[in-house]
């Protein structure tokens, strides 16, 4: 269980970015596989959300998802919404409600979850390559403070995910950021012939592009397995035909 120093400041919300510790799956999915999508064992995945739930808000029903597809697309419900749970596709999540944990999927991919101090508004986001480079992270941010928010009031965590010595990426990868954004390509490295991409500083780039100075960025990488933490690449590189997701949540008490 990791928390953002900056979000545990705040009594009105719960939040964590949990680890692979502390459910019951096994094998490749062990042990808080919280990847609906996964094939993993079903039974053990909802198990797994009633261990996540149980420590973040017992007063809540369930965990509220949508259908992530790496788009830039969000949803966001108002505190009469009824959306029902999974059946929207989108990649980030905003809402005011209360005893309402919305929470994102991430195995490499950033998790970002974000709480406006004085609107009490909320967001958890899903942002791989394609989400950044579709800008899902600008896009929540100015729904965000066409709602109320401020760039003064807006806390924003950027969690675990792959790291630049991690992340080898392909010529036409670099290409298609820099031919969108000539400084884009502060955020890639080259070391002996090959391409290495700094998602995470892209992400906290494109939060600092609004003007928002309270971030929370917490630089532990996914990849690593001695930080206990889903990993899609390192999963392929051991030859596994699949691979455990990693649930951040948040909640407004």
């Amino acid at each position: 269980m990791v928390y953002s120093k900056k979000l545990s400041k705040y009594n009105e919300i719960r939040h964590c970015f949990f680890s692979s510790i502390g459910g019951v799956s096994k094998g490749i999915y062990k042990s808080l596989n919280c990847g609906i999508g996964s094939k993993d064992k079903k039974s053990n995945i909802k198990k797994n959300l009633k261990i996540v739930k149980q420590k973040i808000s017992k007063r809540s029903k369930e965990i509220f998802f949508v259908k992530q597809t790496h788009s830039n697309k969000y949803v966001y419900l108002s505190k009469k919404s009824k959306l029902i749970n999974r059946t929207i596709n989108a990649d980030a999540i905003i809402t005011e409600k209360k005893n309402f944990p919305i929470a994102v999927l991430t195995a490499d991919c950033v998790p970002i979850l974000m709480f406006d101090k004085k609107r009490k508004m909320i967001a958890a986001v899903h942002a791989g390559w394609r989400g950044a480079y579709k800008n899902i992270v600008q896009k929540v941010i100015k729904f965000m403070f066409a709602k109320g928010c401020t760039k003064e009031n807006l806390i924003v965590a950027i969690g675990p995910c792959i790291s630049i010595k991690n992340y080898e990426v392909k010529k036409k990868f670099k290409n298609n950021f820099t031919n969108k954004k000539k400084e884009n390509q502060f955020f890639f490295k080259n070391h002996k012939n090959k391409i290495f991409f700094n998602l995470g500083n892209y992400i906290k780039n494109q939060v600092k592009l609004n003007q928002i100075r309270n971030i929370d960025q917490l630089n532990i990488d996914t990849f690593n397995k001695k930080n206990n933490f889903f990993s899609a690449r390192r999963s392929l590189k051991y030859n596994h035909n699949d691979y455990g997701r990693n649930i951040s949540i948040i909640v407004i008490n």
